[in-house]
């Protein structure tokens, strides 16, 4: 027995391996173990141990860099357990923990690395061409990778590791080597979906599963098992309408409660908690009209449903004295399952949809978020606005990720292109011939065969220079012959307009709208 240096009692006993004592080189008394089970070894690493101390001393080495040495050869096993309590202090859910983890801990094993020396990058891009040669995608490949620079980043900022070793490992190319393409649903087909979702749990209660008459829905299904399969229904449906008008991921969806919801406000609206939230932001999403009604209706059903449960635990056929007036804060607002993807297949099936289409592309639960970012931008939302109502810190990821093109009305966008005419006018110049009536006019004499029957001579008609270069030549004009224009005999002065000429099938045009007179001709030039 021995007293410790806090005083309590200690038991000596003889260590398998030998323990180095030293001076460090900011003064310090440490006990290091060598590991060693020969003297010889041991002293051997003890003479490492002093001569860096003497480096430290001699500033050849600083205090940090010292450090770093004794972290070299401290076991992986426990830097690990030190960046687990790191994810857990910084909030990371317990799926990204674990998993970050159990990467860490496959690669470690299978590149035999037991200490932080051991880390190569030659060791890590080795190992992942060895995957690459497996099948593994491109995608699984980068979330191997990672996990292991996010790991030696903290490494670096905690004085463990002087750099990173791995930060210049590229990056596979997910998108050549994507295995699950995603694809939006149309218009139309969601409102199968959502039919189908709602009729499918009776349904398949009343189809007959064996037998003669296997496949029909004819079998007898009692009153309060079919409220139960229908509201089970109306609830499956509503939880993919909300899906598809708030583009919620499924974790966040199921993490919605009753006081999460804010309908009696203008702008109705639902709270997402930070520590739901895979940004770990916390957002307000908003509800549209429609949505605020279905919730609002099946929260009236909700709380229906916990008085009937109440009164038959109670084994009461009356109503309680004093039944629950409002659902408590906490309770779940939809009761998400787990296998809502096999659910979801179900429901695709009888609603006559492809999983798969033609390009392969599929749909499945995180689909229907795609869906939600497309339709904002079949509907013509701004990108700014559509990547904020998706909650994305890139603008690309909204829109080369969560929007399918094949949705896109790309086809109609080429009519908000500039007409481009192959005479050389501009489709502005176009349009303003149009407006003004001459678009269609031809070079002809200003006033053909409408002439007063007096013989005063006049000159023709200087109009060609007033009127669009289209419409009028003025070669043309100088060619044709001097029109002789006679008064009309009842009126005097009558005044002649060259705006319209050549509508009469007979070649004449009382322009004041008065009676032509059979004396009226055209004299000779």
């Amino acid at each position: 027995m021995t007293i410790g240096r806090n005083g309590s009692d200690r038991i000596v006993t003889t260590a398998a391996t030998y323990t180095a004592k030293y001076r460090d080189g900011a003064g310090i008394v440490r006990e290091i173990a060598t590991g060693c089970r020969s003297k010889d070894g041991a002293l051997s690493v003890l003479k490492e141990l002093t001569d860096r101390a003497e480096r430290v001393r001699s500033n050849i080495l600083t205090v940090a860099e010292d450090r770093i040495s004794d972290h070299q050869h401290t076991p992986l096993a426990d830097h690990f357990a030190a960046f687990e309590q790191h994810l857990r202090a910084k909030g990371c859910t317990d799926t990204h923990r674990d998993s970050t983890l159990r990467y860490l801990r496959r690669l470690a094993e299978e590149c035999r690395c037991s200490r932080l020396k051991d880390l190569t990058r030659d060791s890590l891009e080795r190992w992942l061409s060895d995957r690459q040669a497996e099948g593994i995608s491109a995608g699984a490949r980068n979330g191997y990778r990672e996990a292991w620079i996010g790991f030696v980043n903290w490494c670096v900022r905690t004085g463990r590791l002087l750099n990173n070793p791995l930060k210049s490992i590229p990056l596979a190319d997910a998108k050549a080597d994507c295995r699950r393409k995603r694809r939006s649903m149309t218009e139309a087909e969601l409102m199968r979906l959502l039919d189908a979702t709602h009729r499918r749990p009776l349904l398949d209660a009343m189809t007959i599963r064996r037998g003669s008459n296997k496949g029909k829905p004819i079998a007898n299904v009692g009153d309060e098992r079919r409220r139960k399969l229908e509201r089970l229904g109306r609830e499956r449906a509503l939880i993919y309408k909300t899906y598809l008008l708030t583009g919620l991921r499924k974790s966040e969806l199921a993490s919605l409660t009753v006081a999460s919801l804010e309908l009696d406000g203008p702008m109705p609206y639902a709270v997402l908690n930070a520590a739901e939230e895979k940004n770990r932001h916390g957002s307000e999403i908003p509800l549209r009209a429609d949505l605020v009604n279905d919730l609002r209706e099946w929260l009236v059903d909700k709380l229906e449903a916990v008085r009937s449960e109440a009164m038959a635990s109670n084994g009461q056929t009356v109503p309680l004295p004093e039944p629950p007036t409002e659902l408590p804060a906490d309770t779940p607002l939809f009761n998400v399952p787990a296998g809502l993807v096999r659910i979801l297949d179900r429901d695709l099936k009888l609603a006559g949809i492809t999983k798969r289409d033609e390009r392969g592309r599929t749909v499945d639960i995180h689909g229907l978020r795609m869906t939600f970012g497309t339709l904002l931008s079949v509907g013509g939302v701004a990108p700014r606005t559509a990547q904020a109502a998706m909650r994305h810190s890139s603008i690309d990821l909204t829109m080369a990720v969560y929007t399918d093109p094949k949705l896109l009305d790309v086809y109609g966008a080429m009519n908000a292109l500039p007409e481009l005419l192959l005479d050389g006018k501009s489709t502005s110049e176009r349009t303003s011939i149009k407006a003004t009536g001459t678009d269609s006019c031809r070079p002809f004499p200003v006033a053909p065969t409408v002439v007063p029957n007096s013989g005063n001579l006049v000159p023709r008609l200087a109009t060609a220079d007033k009127t669009d270069n289209d419409c009028l030549n003025n070669e043309h004009a100088k060619s044709q012959p001097t029109i002789a224009v006679r008064a009309y005999v009842g009126y005097k002065n009558t005044p002649l307009s060259t705006a319209d000429n050549g509508s009469s099938k007979s070649g004449r045009l009382d322009l004041n709208q008065r009676p032509l007179r059979p004396e009226r001709s055209a004299l000779p030039g």
